[in-house]
């Protein structure tokens, strides 16, 4: 069911790449109704806006006839806050608790600074947040309260002033733990809108929904091409793929905890990616046999058994010290180090979207509460992304403010560069500033 590797065989590599090998295709069909909605949202605003929710959503009762009636107050948001179970709403408080203390932490290490030169020459830097984000929350075939937390605090932790949350309400159902998420987290205005009309509204503005800076939050095809195309007019997080676990073992951890691991993400999608790397042969057949029992009992299992037949694999490596160097090379979204030692391991490991150490160190509690973001660097990008952070809802301004002293030293540097350039506009700027003395 499941594919088997042997680093030691000559075509290793090629068969590795070729398990890894996940390119978005784009479907000319999506992209032409995608580009045709965001153009006429951008032309006609919330009409267009409300005519899209009502017929993509299906709403109920003729659907909204203005965009009023697609608002969510802040006593609705405390109401579902109130009204879902006292269990669900302690572990909403206690996953939000963490997150926010976590990216509040994230936030002291992101000042900005400035330094004085020898001739009274200041330079430095300023950190602000962005005035307004947009956060999107899927709601067609499940709900994620937890990805409201994780986009929603860091925003709020930052500083962003205005946060606001586009969410999708199928036949008009609400979903109220989402609805919960959005009063803990700080949200100020959620809007049951979307699809890519709910990101054309966001990117481009109307009557009733300022554009955003910035827009965050996982989505379908048509939401993902949508935050593609708007790139430029806003700042996006960036387009997820499948998501993926990789697992790095000494054969240590019981056998049942890491097939239930790789089902973790399994699960998510028939695209999901899940990879165990461990050097003991024998380990990894005792994983392989945890699979096959443990798979009947899962409701999700038709979804896991072709994740796991398309994507997955069970490595065997040569040692630990290959397992991180392949771990390297695969960069995935979340790693796991089960291992006795997991920090020797982790000190080698250079590209991973989030690192788990230890047996007890399972994904899922990543996913929900532990603090750390959940939205993760997938395809690869973790050799070059980072996870999303209070970073993500700030911008740099640099801070230059020469002295007269400075410009006679910086002056000359600048304007022999700029004829250098050819710019002789920006060599005399610097060289009118040069005392005749």
């Amino acid at each position: 069911m499941i594919t088997k590797l042997d680093s030691s065989q000559a075509d290793f590599t090629q068969r590795l790449d070729t398990l890894l090998a996940f390119e978005a295709s784009t479907d000319d069909a999506i992209e032409s109704a995608v580009g045709k909605i965001l153009a006429d949202v951008k032309a006609r605003g919330d009409a267009a806006v409300i005519e899209y929710t009502n017929k993509f959503d299906r709403l109920p009762n003729g659907g909204a006839t203005s965009m009023a009636a697609l608002d969510v107050s802040q006593e609705e948001l405390q109401a579902a806050l109130a009204a879902i179970p006292d269990a669900q709403r302690k572990a909403l408080e206690v996953a939000a608790h963490r997150v926010r203390v976590f990216h509040e932490r994230q936030k002291q290490e992101l000042n900005g600074f400035t330094y004085t030169e020898a001739d009274g020459t200041v330079l430095g830097q300023r950190v602000t947040p962005l005035d307004r984000v947009g956060i999107y929350v899927p709601g067609g075939k499940a709900a994620y309260p937890s990805s409201v937390l994780m986009n929603a605090i860091p925003a709020h932790v930052a500083g962003v002033e205005e946060i606001i949350m586009v969410v999708p309400t199928p036949d008009g159902v609400k979903n109220q733990m989402v609805l919960a998420a959005a009063a803990i987290a700080g949200v100020t205005r959620v809007i049951t809108i979307g699809g890519a009309q709910a990101v054309a509204a966001l990117a481009y503005g109307t009557d009733t929904i300022q554009a955003v800076d910035k827009i965050v939050g996982p989505g379908n095809a048509y939401v993902a091409s949508a935050k593609r195309r708007v790139f430029g007019t806003v700042g996006i997080d960036m387009i997820a793929g499948p998501s993926e676990i990789l697992i790095v073992a000494d054969g240590t951890t019981d056998p049942d905890w890491i097939a239930m691991d790789l089902f973790s993400q399994a699960e998510h999608d028939e695209l999901a990616q899940a990879i165990l790397l461990c050097p003991d042969a024998d380990y990894i057949a005792k994983v392989e046999a945890s699979i096959e029992k443990l798979l009947p009992t899962m409701p999700r299992a038709e979804v896991i058994r072709t994740s796991l037949g398309d994507r997955g694999a069970l490595v065997k490596v040569r040692d630990m010290d290959e397992a991180c160097a392949i771990a390297n090379s695969i960069a995935a979204e979340h790693l796991e180090i089960s291992a006795v030692e997991p920090q020797q391991w982790a000190d080698k490991i250079r590209h991973a979207g989030a690192m788990f150490l230890g047996r007890f160190s399972s994904e899922s509690l990543g996913d929900y509460c532990c603090g750390p973001n959940h939205v993760l660097p997938t395809s690869r990008t973790a050799r070059f992304s980072s996870p999303l952070g209070v970073y993500d809802f700030q911008k740099r301004s640099s801070i230059i403010h020469v002295s007269e002293a400075g410009a006679q030293t910086l002056g000359k540097v600048a304007a022999e560069l700029a004829y250098g350039e050819g710019l002789q506009a920006h060599a005399r700027s610097a060289e009118l500033r040069l005392r005749n003395d």
